[in-house]
């Protein structure tokens, strides 16, 4: 599935960029036919670090570069 293989990818470059930070791929049900991350912060906010629901087509547009989601992460914190 392109979208778990996507998610496996974002999620390796983030715990490599950031070891002691968790991660948790679809804590609750996704939306159908979308990928997102998002930084859930200590005090409970919510920061969106990527959102493909209104890229593509083509399709590859709906998915991050990790490299680009590990630089929202760093920007965020």
């Amino acid at each position: 599935r392109v979208y778990g293989r996507n998610a496996a990818l974002v999620s390796e470059a983030l715990r490599g960029a950031m070891a002691h930070l968790p991660v948790d791929i679809n804590p609750r049900p996704p939306r159908r036919n979308s990928f997102e991350v998002s930084l859930v912060k200590e005090d409970g906010s919510t920061v969106e670090l990527w959102s493909g629901i209104g890229k593509g087509p083509p399709r590859k547009l709906k998915f991050p570069q990790p490299e680009t989601v590990v630089e929202a992460l760093k920007s965020s914190l």
